[in-house]
């Protein structure tokens, strides 16, 4: 039995650093041995540093709570604590950017569920089921960095979750065109309704941002890997509206898409079925058995009955029919700080660490 790795969770305070908390009470690969936030948290202890501000619904682990807050700036200090991080700090773009390249720089390996580096062509965005091959990048990165051990790996924006499995394993049949609306639970902005009480009863047709990285982030998920680059796939086209609504978790989304060579509805169900990744043949310790499941009942999904499937990991469809426009349409629900958010990003580490990466 290999020793665990140490973690630290860089932006642990906030929504996402909590639920990589929870994820990682007594996780089999890995252990936290740091946490690390803003200036005004450093110094405190973790359960000071969010008193009143907890959102989950398991209470602070007793270990956690006692433990001191660093400066998420102090490098060299976490450098001494742990084999690796994860990332969820909020701050500006440019300063998320050079601070993940300073830890993996400190030969500090970087998982992260920031937007920063998402778009860095030799940085990799996995959805670990669809494109672990892109982690072959990481050796073209750690070149550019000048690194042995550092590189960083991000996890994609967390609503293109509840859309893009689906449509992956049906690119086989050339699709065209999709679009995609997206109803977003108000968890994905780091909200709570006793903090945002203007979205009970309420619907706000805006998510600044959110439609251009549901347009491109799945065309570099569907990319390739060329000379030290992921290239994003030029089709197929892609538009999409993205709303909040009135939902703790879970993004679902109302899919409309086309293809070159139309499947039937059977073979359509048939590739979810039997859709496998590398999480599932690896068994990871986050990966659902089942990574897309169908409902047949007309009113499913919904996201206060599915969103937890296998763990919030599993993807749920459902109201798979013809269409008078497209080829099809259906219904898709992911759970957004689970599956699209510290979840997955722990998912992207599980894999890392048993192809080796950390070593």
């Amino acid at each position: 039995m290999r020793e665990k790795m140490k973690v630290g969770i860089v932006g642990a305070t906030g929504m996402v650093g909590q639920r990589f908390i929870t994820l990682l009470a007594d996780h089999p690969y890995f252990e936290i041995t740091a946490l690390a936030a803003s200036k005004r948290s450093a110094g405190r202890t973790y359960a000071e540093a969010v008193d009143g501000r907890w959102k989950m619904k398991t209470p602070i682990p007793e270990a956690i709570a006692a433990m001191t807050v660093i400066d998420a700036a102090e490098i060299d200090k976490m450098a001494e604590l742990v084999q690796f991080v994860f990332c969820a700090v909020d701050m500006k773009k440019d300063e998320i950017k050079a601070l993940e390249e300073a830890y993996a720089k400190a030969e500090i390996p970087v998982v992260s569920n920031n937007s920063a580096h998402r778009w860095t062509p030799d940085v990799p965005m996995v959805i670990p089921e669809i494109n672990d091959d892109h982690l072959e990048v990481i050796a073209a990165q750690r070149k550019r960095l000048g690194t042995k051990r550092g590189f960083i790996a991000v996890k994609p924006n967390c609503s293109i979750q509840s859309y893009v499995p689906a449509l992956t394993p049906l690119r086989k049949f050339g699709i065209k065109q999709v679009v995609a609306t997206t109803y977003q639970a108000i968890s994905g902005a780091g909200k709570t309704f006793k903090e945002w009480p203007e979205m009970v009863d309420n619907v706000i047709p805006y998510i600044g941002g959110e439609e251009e990285k549901s347009e491109q982030e799945p065309l570099k998920i569907w990319g390739k890997v060329e000379d030290g680059e992921i290239v994003k796939a030029d089709a197929p086209l892609i538009t999409t509206q993205c709303i909040r609504v009135p939902v703790t978790d879970g993004h679902t989304a109302a899919i409309f898409v086309s293809f070159e060579r139309t499947p039937t509805e059977q073979e359509i169900r048939a590739e979810w079925a039997a859709f496998r990744g590398k999480p599932q043949l690896l068994e990871l310790p986050h990966a659902p058995e089942q990574f897309i499941t169908y409902f047949e009942e007309d009113n499913r999904p919904q996201a206060a009955l599915d969103r937890d499937i296998y763990g919030g990991m599993g993807v749920t469809v459902g109201r798979l029919r013809p269409d008078t426009l497209f080829d099809y349409k259906f219904v898709g629900l992911s759970h957004n700080t689970l599956r699209g958010a510290a979840g997955g990003a722990v998912l992207i580490a599980e894999l890392l660490y048993r192809l080796g990466y950390f070593d």
